[in-house]
């Protein structure tokens, strides 16, 4: 079955109030979620700066090793051309330098796919939003005109 559309126009401020509330209420949410996975964007690149910056000689070198977000311990790098990579979930797989850097410029990449997807559809949603508040003015002012005059 196939979506009914109906214009703004055709409703009343009432409707075009709730209209306008859950146009807001998509829009943080959107935005929000636009936020997170700019985040997540950054810690890629970032983790793919980090196993570039692994070279032979960094052998025997001291480190941190993150366990959580807020947990390090120390460490050693014993191979530098092999790191530890998480793939979600919690599992972990032994990758190459290369291979950990392709990793995560492939998933920065396909984060940067659904920032502009989802850039697209806040704009589009900011611009019902406009529409909607224009259309809501105007009903108003409609309203007070012909409560004016049949005062």
């Amino acid at each position: 079955m196939a979506e009914k559309q109906i214009s703004l126009g055709d409703l009343n401020s009432a409707q075009l109030q709730e209209v306008k509330r859950q146009l807001e209420e998509e829009i943080e949410h959107l935005s929000t979620s636009f936020g997170s996975l700019r985040s997540a964007q950054a810690k890629y690149r970032s983790c793919a700066n980090d196993v570039q910056e692994m070279k032979p000689s960094t052998k025997g070198k001291s480190m941190l090793v993150p366990l959580t977000s807020s947990l390090y311990v120390p460490g050693r790098i014993t191979d530098p051309e092999h790191v530890v990579v998480d793939i979600g979930t919690g599992y972990y797989v032994k990758k190459t330098r290369q291979e950990a850097i392709s990793l995560y410029t492939s998933k920065v990449k396909f984060v940067q796919e659904n920032l502009d997807k989802l850039q697209a559809t806040i704009e589009r949603k900011q611009d019902n939003l406009q529409s909607c508040v224009g259309i809501l003015q105007m009903k108003m002012q409609e309203e007070r005109q012909q409560g004016g005059v049949s005062a």
